[in-house]
């Protein structure tokens, strides 16, 4: 597909645990269009992470490409993989992956800095988007002293400190209640919209997959 902004083909993965050999994805091909907004739906074991961290350049396939506008991501070479992760792509996990020595806006200026943006200009990004997600007055709050639905939200303005064009979530929601996950999906879908985000979302909730504009079901490792 020509206006593809990333596309996966005949993507395997494999690990050793021990003398056995785990297949998790066995030949995955797809194409994502910029803008798209897409969640991956499987049950615990399918593959959606495994692959959200293939199509991010954050884990080598056992086989097959992955093509971010036609070029392959992992022939780029480690500094070039690098700098594209840190200014094209952005992640959020359900774990939040906060520094706890580092306050809020440390923690959401960080990717900035790693892109060698002043000081000056980081931080007044990082404020911009912390009193977006609705934490203008927990900016220098640890994340020992933030509730899950805040250190999500301070994990979601650090994915987008850089600008990117794409973003990935993988369960963003799991570790939330349900009024707070539904509160974080909410600003999720706001801040795709206004940005003209391509997000893909893995999920094995049928809540959050509907939100989305289209879903791709995996299922033993491939795409049903």
């Amino acid at each position: 597909m020509s206006d593809a902004i990333l596309s996966a083909r005949g993507l395997h993965k494999s690990y050793d645990l021990g003398r056995r050999k785990v297949e998790v994805l066995h030949g995955v091909s797809l194409d994502i269009v910029g803008g798209d907004f897409l969640s991956l739906q499987g049950s615990s074991g399918a593959g959606k992470s495994t692959l959200l961290h293939l199509l991010g350049g954050l884990d080598e396939p056992s086989d097959g490409v992955v093509l971010a506008e036609g070029q392959s991501v992992f022939g780029m070479g480690a500094a070039r993989l690098a700098k594209w992760r840190n200014r094209e792509v952005g992640f959020v996990f359900q774990s939040y992956h906060l520094l706890p020595e580092f306050d809020a806006l440390e923690n959401v200026t960080l990717p900035a800095r790693m892109a060698h943006i002043g000081a000056s200009a980081a931080e007044e990004r990082g404020m911009e988007l912390l009193k977006r997600v609705g934490l203008a007055k927990r900016m220098h709050h640890l994340p020992t002293e933030l509730s899950g639905g805040e250190q999500q939200r301070v994990a979601l303005a650090r994915a987008l400190i850089n600008r990117p064009r794409i973003l990935f979530a993988d369960e963003p929601t799991g570790n939330l209640d349900s009024k707070t996950g539904n509160e974080v999906l909410d600003l999720l879908c706001e801040l795709q919209r206004e940005a003209k985000l391509t997000m893909i979302i893995a999920t094995h909730d049928d809540r959050v997959a509907s939100r989305a504009h289209k879903t791709l079901r995996l299922a033993d490792g491939l795409i049903a």
